[in-house]
């Protein structure tokens, strides 16, 4: 009855310290400002079995997902005998399950257990050497200080202790079971334990009793401490990782959340007569600066973070020289969540400790290094996002403090003055098509006709001498093809990619309601579908969906989608002329953003050129360097983006590099020449044409 009591206190105090925790975990949480998540239930279930209970996202590499797996399910089914454990140690009984479930399935479970047991075992060694030996790069960067890396160690050696004494413990139950002792019955299967441990039949059964008892005790003390070491660690992610996983963000990859403030003040400013919102609430900040600024869902990625190091080996500003990296946001976020979680245990809810997690925990540097890419995003085994506390925190900084480098401010002043990112005259947009014969929707209105599409040329295809190429062999192939197009020509505007990735909503929301009140306008007597092509994915992800935000929709294709269609229709016939190979570049903004992979691909094997994948492709794809305004800032820290991308592109040993973004083009370019290589980069469209051309 003493071990009853003993042990029935200890599992009491572990429950409710655990539940004290927790609850502060989550009132943590829930500091952050409201996101709707609950729509699409059953997207959502299918999200959390698939992602955390299927561990699909770990497969991306096999090696380090097949030993995770194996602790994953190891220990979680190890540890359903934790319930004969507890129900033997509050009521004194032994292998409790054996009373209420027939002896051969409770033999194939302990057998089962043992198995699994065995496995942890083996996989958490190898974690270690990993860790401790290999050294692997992403357990060892600047934020994996001597806290992260004992905290790993200490739940590998504990889950390896806890194993141990598991199998020592059935060892000596099953040893006792042979010679007959009183009180441990003939139950279980024992293939481990009893290979391991057979010579504990020769050991005397007072002794096997005193084992089997201390590893019985500290198994289950084990598995109490671990439970309430779990909110203390990023351990906690195996909890978590099922409602951060049910909260996905389920809109497309890089989607940003309009900011209603900011909404509700380009309004006013756009139509004075709108009546303002009145309310008693005051007015959230244009950004977030602390962690109460951020959405519960972001915090709740902060705590869910693994510290697995995928995300921050895959960022091409981390693996540059750059001093951001994805974990250590997380991270940072987390640890000043907990301080201000603290200081309202101590000082009460209204204590201000004159610190943000903005310039005290994340440098505005760190911010501006990031490309938006969403690499991070994808790397995540549980759907944390980093780039949704990178975007918030540009947005105050931009709209609350007036702060952005040099570069960024010169190409916001440029669209705001010259509606494009580029110090351009606007009336210079449509010179490209000079001498072309290109209509414009102004053109076919006056004639009573409708075009098939809407061709949006955009600021790079409109102003960049590369991107000019692009636009000029999409319009000439769209010619050939009999598509009826039409473009907006003088009356074009920049759709606000550049200023809303940089975090000025201000800017792209204004440019955003003047460019749907100019699609309102053109496409009012259009019949059909209102349909855009466009040669910039970042164009193509502004207005195919960002604009859905403010209300609009029209259908958005990109130009490599459109031209393969027409391909497949024989509108247009590609013949393979040259014996060439070609390497493509997966853009970001087209592929991780947008999921188009294939279109590209099949263009350029219908215009009979061999592809060599380079090792990172479609949505592993390395980015060029030029998204999330990048493309207007130069790099002061490490190596260059684009020249690690190029090296990779030249190692392909193809003759030339096709890309589907101006951005792309000119950072492909560039780096091509810095590496002073012969290798050609053009547009797929350009590609294409060569073929379809007599």
């Amino acid at each position: 009855m003493i071990a009853q009591i003993l042990f029935t206190t200890i599992f009491i105090s572990a429950v409710l310290i655990f539940t004290w925790r927790i609850r502060k975990v989550i009132r943590n949480i829930n500091l952050g400002r409201d996101e709707k998540l609950n729509d699409r239930k059953a997207e959502r279930w299918k999200t959390m079995m698939r992602v955390a209970l299927g561990q699909s996202k770990m497969t991306n590499r096999p090696v380090a997902a097949f030993f995770h797996i194996l602790i994953y399910v190891g220990f979680v089914i190890v540890n359903i005998e934790v319930i004969e454990i507890i129900v033997d140690g509050i009521f004194g009984t032994h292998r409790f399950l054996n009373q209420i479930i027939p002896l051969p399935l409770y033999n194939f479970l302990i057998g089962s257990f043992e198995i699994l047991a065995a496995l942890v075992w083996i996989a958490c060694v190898v974690f270690l050497l990993r860790r401790n030996v290999l050294k692997l790069k992403r357990f060892w960067m600047k934020e994996m200080t001597s806290w992260p890396r004992t905290d790993a160690n200490l739940i590998l050696i504990t889950e390896i202790t806890l194993m141990t004494a598991f199998l020592l413990m059935n060892g000596a139950d099953h040893a006792m079971q042979m010679q007959g002792s009183e009180h441990y019955i003939k139950a279980g299967a024992f293939p481990v334990s009893g290979f391991l441990f057979g010579w504990f039949n020769n050991v005397n059964v007072a002794s096997l009793e005193l084992l089997e008892r201390s590893c019985w005790w500290y198994h289950i003390i084990g598995i109490l401490f671990f439970l309430n070491y779990l909110p203390f660690s990023k351990h906690l992610h195996i909890l978590l990782a099922f409602p951060n996983t049910w909260y996905s963000r389920l809109q497309p990859a890089g989607y940003f959340n309009s900011n209603t403030t900011v909404t509700n003040e380009v309004k006013l400013m756009l139509d004075p007569t709108t009546t303002p919102v009145t309310n008693d609430t005051p007015p959230a900040k244009f950004g977030s600066k602390d962690v109460q600024d951020l959405s519960w869902k972001s915090l709740l990625d902060a705590y869910s973070c693994t510290e697995c190091g995928r995300c921050s080996s895959s960022c091409p500003a981390n693996i540059t020289g750059k001093k951001l990296s994805p974990r250590k946001i997380m991270m940072d976020t987390r640890d000043r969540l907990e301080e201000v979680g603290k200081n309202i245990d101590q000082h009460g809810k209204d204590f201000s400790d004159g610190k943000s997690l903005l310039n005290d925990y994340i440098t505005e540097e760190e911010l501006w290094a990031c490309t938006s890419c969403n690499a991070c995003v994808e790397e995540c085994p549980v759907n944390i996002n980093p780039l949704s506390i990178i975007t918030d925190l540009r947005r105050y900084l931009v709209m609350e403090e007036s702060k952005a480098p040099n570069e960024l401010a010169m190409m916001m002043s440029n669209i705001e003055n010259n509606q494009a990112p580029w110090q351009f005259s606007p009336s210079d947009r449509f010179n490209w098509a000079d001498g072309l014969n290109i209509p414009t929707m102004a053109d076919m209105s006056a004639t009573g006709e409708t075009p098939d599409v809407l061709f949006w040329v955009g600021c790079a295809g409109a102003y960049e001498e590369r991107a000019k190429k692009t636009t000029k062999a999409v319009a000439e192939l769209l010619h050939m093809a009999g598509v009826k197009f039409a473009v907006l020509g003088k009356r074009e505007t920049c759709t606000g990619d550049s200023a809303r990735r940089t975090g000025n909503e201000f800017v792209y929301q204004i440019l955003s309601k003047e460019n749907i009140e100019t699609f309102t306008e053109v496409f009012a007597n259009f019949k059909g579908k209102k349909k855009v092509v466009v040669t910039c994915p970042h164009c193509f992800t502004t207005i195919g969906r960002d604009y859905k935000q403010q209300g609009y929709e029209l259908e958005a294709v990109h130009h490599t989608q459109l031209l393969n269609q027409l391909v497949r229709d024989g509108k247009l016939k590609p013949v393979a002329k040259e014996s060439k190979t070609i390497t493509y570049h997966d853009p970001c903004y087209l592929g991780r953003h947008n999921q188009v992979y294939t279109p590209p691909r099949e263009l350029l094997e219908a215009s009979g050129l061999q592809v060599k994948e380079m090792p990172r492709n479609q949505e592993r794809s390395f980015c060029c360097g030029a998204g999330g305004g990048r493309m207007w800032q130069e790099e002061k820290l490490g190596t260059q983006i684009n020249l690690n991308r190029v090296d990779e592109a030249i190692a392909t040993g193809a003759d030339e590099v096709a890309v589907a973004c101006p951005f792309c083009r000119v950072m492909v370019s560039d780096g091509v020449q810095g590496r002073q290589s012969e290798v050609e980069v053009l547009d797929v469209a350009q590609a294409l044409l060569r073929s379809v051309k007599p």
